[in-house]
């Protein structure tokens, strides 16, 4: 597609410059929870409003520690059948050519994960079969215990188990890359140990900044990228601190980690909530002191990422930093891990 970046510029209220970054990089946002059960026309707006906000590829939570086996299945054969009939506009993605391709077509192209180990059922070779049905990142456990081990809201940390060790194992077989975003920290730290793959936190905010349970202390950080992986920072206002959800306060924490890590190993995973009339709290996210009310969260918007690119850019990032951050660094992680 040839792009008309003055009209960019001014459909997004960025720079001409800001647009063509972002128009020519990959736009990778690599957690967006997602519900069938959510209207579709919420649906169909919300992708819209993602596509038109310069995004390229969207990695889909269909379960987690919530999720039975038989769920998860369900859930992922209704995900591949929306998108497998909505071709003009989707590409389902099987492999990295997949999502170069989308981009070329102009296409949102759709990446599926777990935030939880439990769809696995203490059976590790079921992540071959989620493999092969799309599913391309799972992260450990969702804020408390599973057999795995224990998520970052969980009373103890003993790391990760026996069978969390064969798992880990298996997915880097299978070529699954290994989330440890929710997952605790002892954990993620034997997590880092174990894996011969580059491991990931898809949507994790430096304690450093705000001290909350759900984000991640500089030694996690750092191991991280001595795997390879990278830190992708969320859009979620009680984990950027003081519920705010504005685009410096991001990439406020994107700068704290660039600083620390290097721009190689920082991307973004907004996690934001598109149906926040059709989700409540669980006993699966126990509030942590200080957090507002569950309906007053803030959360990033699609329209803020141009803004994020603008920001970064009058900050002095490079072109090609600014590109690594916005899903560059994620198409990597998807080259050197994916099979």
């Amino acid at each position: 597609m040839t792009a008309n970046f003055q009209d960019l510029a001014a459909s997004w209220g960025v720079s001409t410059e800001a647009s063509k970054v972002h128009q020519d990089a990959y736009v990778w946002d690599n957690t967006l929870p997602w519900s069938r059960e959510a209207k579709p026309d919420i649906r169909v707006k919300h992708l819209s409003r993602m596509k038109q906000a310069g995004h390229d590829v969207l990695s889909l939570t269909l379960g987690g520690d919530r999720t039975s086996s038989s769920d998860a299945i369900h859930k992922i054969a209704n995900e591949r059948a929306y998108y497998q009939s909505h071709d003009d506009k989707f590409v389902l993605v099987d492999s990295v050519a997949d999502i170069k391709r989308a981009k070329k077509e102009n296409k949102l192209a759709i990446v599926f994960h777990f935030q939880g180990t439990n769809p696995i059922e203490s059976n590790v070779q079921m992540v071959d079969v989620y493999y092969r049905l799309g599913i391309r990142h799972m992260l450990m456990a969702y804020n408390l215990r599973n057999p795995i081990g224990d998520g970052c809201k969980e009373r103890v940390d003993s790391g990760l188990s026996h069978l969390g060790v064969s798992l880990v194992q298996e997915m880097n077989r299978v070529g699954m890359v290994v989330d440890c975003s929710h997952t605790g920290y002892n954990t993620t730290m034997d997590v880092m140990d174990v894996s011969t793959s580059p491991v990931v936190f898809s949507h994790s905010n430096p304690k450093a900044l705000n001290d909350h349970p759900r984000n991640i202390l500089d030694d996690q950080i750092k191991r991280c990228a001595n795997t390879g992986g990278v830190v992708g920072i969320n859009g979620v206002g009680i984990f950027l601190g003081n519920n705010d959800s504005s685009t410096e306060n991001q990439i406020r924490h994107v700068d704290y980690l660039v600083q620390m890590i290097g721009s190689d190993h920082v991307g973004f995973g907004n996690d934001h909530i598109y149906a926040p009339e059709e989700t409540s709290p669980s006993a699966w996210n126990p509030p942590a002191p200080g957090d507002v009310p569950w309906s007053e969260i803030r959360y990033t918007q699609p329209e803020q990422m141009p803004h994020f690119t603008e920001g970064l850019l009058r900050k002095g990032y490079s072109d090609t930093d600014v590109c690594k951050i916005l899903g560059g660094n994620w198409l990597r992680i998807a080259e050197q891990v994916w099979k």
